[in-house]
This record gives structure tokens, C-alpha cells and sequence, in this order.
């Protein structure tokens, strides 16, 4: 199982665009639930921060291993979520991972996502 806290910035003048990806993806949820299957993502989560003036998106995610990478993925979702990616997250800025300390997941719920 891996876990990943990841920040990402977005690039200067695409909040708007940015806004439109997330609610792309929550009015989409269906479609986006079923790609997780394949890439064993038990957990994603997107959040967002203005930090002095500047936007950064941070994806928190539960995997488990041997899933395939979104970017092989056949679906549309995926397809439109990429594209969104490419214009909107700043590929000068290396993504900052952050670390993981303490890890509280009940043994039952880690059962289920085996």
C-alpha cells in the first residue's frame, strides 16, 4: 500500500481552468470512480491552497500496488483529466512530496482494500 501527499502548482492566470477541472471531475464521479478500479487507487483526494497569492493543488491517495498509471488509462475521464493537467499544473515547479509520519488505518479497513 502506498500512501502520497503531493503539491503541485498551479501555473499563473489558470484558476479559472483549474476550477473547471475539479468540478469536471465531481460532476463526472461516476466515470472517475470507475478508473480508480484499475490503477487500485483506494483513496484520491484533490484539495487546493492560495498560498501569497500563488495556487498549489495537493493529491493525497491510498494505492494499492501493481495498478496500472493513469496515464496508460483508456478512459475518456482520464483522457480529459490529463489535458486539463498539462494546462493547468506548472512543470517548472518539482512537485513537493510530503512525508508521512503516522498512518491510522483500522486493520479492518486495510483488509478490505487488499
Amino acid at each position: 500500500m502506498n500512501v502520497e501527499l503531493t503539491r503541485f502548482r498551479v501555473l499563473p492566470g489558470k484558476t479559472a481552468q483549474v476550477n473547471e477541472w475539479l468540478e469536471f471531475l465531481n460532476s463526472h464521479m461516476p466515470a472517475v470512480l470507475d478508473t480508480l478500479e484499475g490503477e487500485k487507487m483506494y483513496v484520491e483526494t484533490i484539495f487546493s491552497e492560495t498560498l501569497d497569492g500563488v495556487d498549489y493543488l495537493y493529491w493525497y491517495s491510498i494505492q494499492g500496488e501493481g495498478g496500472i498509471e493513469v496515464q496508460d488509462s483508456a478512459h475518456e475521464v482520464d483522457k480529459v483529466h490529463l489535458e486539463y493537467w498539462k494546462e493547468c499544473i506548472d512543470p517548472g515547479f518539482a512537485p513537493q512530496e510530503l512525508t508521512p509520519r503516522v498512518l491510522m488505518i483500522p486493520e479492518r479497513v486495510q483488509r478490505s482494500m487488499h
